[in-house]
């Protein structure tokens, strides 16, 4: 699976990220919470972990190119821009990590490269 493509990346998630996560966690939580957690989130130090881990974790499936946003995460790859990182919550009570923003970033590195080193901000 592991291609010869270069993954750039941010060396911080870019402001959009952190709207998109919110709104994506208003959906499992409350909004004061989901708040909370963004605002965490924006505090955390940037760490790594491999793309295959990630989705272990996190028990998602795997999205293909025949999702758009994947295929325009891919076309970035190629073109060799730099990806934003992650934005991954602890699920502690279901033992799962949530993807607060990132998953089709995420999906279209796999297709690369399931060892690939990922950066994200984990609370």
């Amino acid at each position: 699976m592991a291609q010869d493509v270069d993954i750039k990346w941010l060396s911080a998630p870019e402001d959009h990220d952190y709207p998109a996560a919110e709104s994506y966690l208003c959906l499992l939580y409350t909004e004061a919470s989901a708040k909370q957690q963004v605002e965490q989130l924006r505090q955390a130090p940037v760490s790594t972990f491999k793309a295959k881990d990630i989705f272990r974790a996190s028990g998602l499936s795997l999205l293909g190119i025949s999702n758009a946003h994947v295929a325009k995460d891919q076309q970035k790859i190629r073109a060799g821009h730099a990806l934003s990182p992650l934005l991954l919550l602890r699920d502690g009570a279901h033992g799962k990590v949530i993807i607060a923003d990132g998953y089709h970033r995420l999906c279209a590195v796999y297709s690369y490269n399931e060892d690939a080193v990922i950066p994200c901000k984990i609370v």
